[in-house]
């Protein structure tokens, strides 16, 4: 049902990879308008099988999102992640993306059923 929501909205956006058929990766992108500034894109997730990582997908993947983000007219796109995840900093960091320092991140977790 999540996907099925996340799919409904026309500014949520999802790229899948695949390799001789079968999927290996895939990156989702949320646009985010703010009234005093315009849009942006979210680099919501990317996602890549361990066993086909290194090979250039995830950037391929960050590519293809931040193509639609141009497309689109958004004025930049951002993402999160975890310091120690070397290979997302490689990917991000290797098109371009620059990490803001002094930022921080607070996350408020609700109790719910993601199956519903």
């Amino acid at each position: 049902m999540a996907t099925r929501m996340f799919l409904a909205e026309e500014d949520h956006h999802l790229f899948i990879a695949y390799v001789d058929g079968d999927p290996v990766g895939f990156v989702s992108g949320v646009e985010m308008t703010h009234p005093d500034k315009g849009t942006e894109m979210f680099l919501y997730e990317l996602s890549v099988e361990v066993s086909s990582r290194r090979q250039g997908i995830g950037r391929v993947l960050v590519d293809r999102l931040r193509e639609l983000a141009i497309e689109r007219e958004c004025y930049g796109m951002w993402v999160l992640t975890d310091e120690g995840n070397v290979g997302a900093l490689a990917t991000y960091e290797g098109w371009g993306a620059a990490s803001e320092h002094g930022q921080v991140v607070l996350v408020w977790t609700f109790p719910v059923d993601p199956a519903t």
